[in-house]
């Protein structure tokens, strides 16, 4: 992992993704989490002070040490336990169905390989869990959809494997029921990065 990834793209990201529009999502989407948590992509802990009080444990992974060295002052400060492990989301060492809850925050868009990495959360998840998840993703506008192809190669190189073309509902319905999804452009945001899906999928 080079400078740009492990020093530079944490602080970026931390800046970028911190605003109220983020908070807003993330509160929505984390209101109803509970129990044994996992997060997988978990990045510099911005979710952290949006959990409710039903969450008993977090456990949170995330591939790139740059990003644990920023959430070190948000671990500190939770009032739960949190077990943080430095590993990728496509090789999970938790036993089948172990969580009651499993949360991706603009995550999925990142990991090489999607496919593995949804088949490791639904494996982690037990029969009555929930996977709560937030993504942006591929436009049903096919104007949008032309500039995603064209600049998700440049997007995946500056932005460390990110993709802005992903159908994310048609990946996560090859794994899970997914019980609910809200699509739509958030504010602010250029349309190409900002459609944007969230919702609860179970097994």
């Amino acid at each position: 992992m080079g400078f740009y990834s492990r020093v530079l793209l944490p602080r970026l990201l931390d800046w970028s993704m911190s605003g109220e529009g983020f908070a807003h999502y993330r509160r929505t989407l984390l209101a109803d989490v509970k129990g044994d948590v996992l997060e997988i992509g978990f990045g510099t802990g911005l979710n952290l002070q949006h959990y409710p009080k039903g969450v008993s444990r977090l456990t949170v992974v995330d591939p790139n040490p740059g990003m644990a060295t920023i959430a070190e002052t948000r671990i500190a400060a939770s009032p739960f336990a949190i077990d943080t492990q430095l590993l990728s989301s496509e090789a999970l060492p938790m036993a089948d169905d172990t969580f009651d809850s499993v949360v991706s925050t603009w995550t999925l868009c990142s990991i090489p390989n999607i496919d593995q990495a949804l088949q490791e959360i639904h494996r982690v998840l037990k029969p009555t869990g929930r996977f709560f998840f937030i993504e942006h993703g591929r436009s049903p506008d096919l104007s949008v959809q032309i500039w995603q192809d064209r600049l998700t190669p440049i997007q995946r190189v500056i932005a460390d494997g990110c993709h802005l073309n992903r159908p994310m509902q048609t990946l996560l319905e090859r794994y899970f029921k997914v019980v609910t999804v809200d699509r739509f452009y958030a504010e602010g945001l250029p349309r190409i990065a900002g459609y944007m899906y969230r919702g609860v999928a179970a097994k």
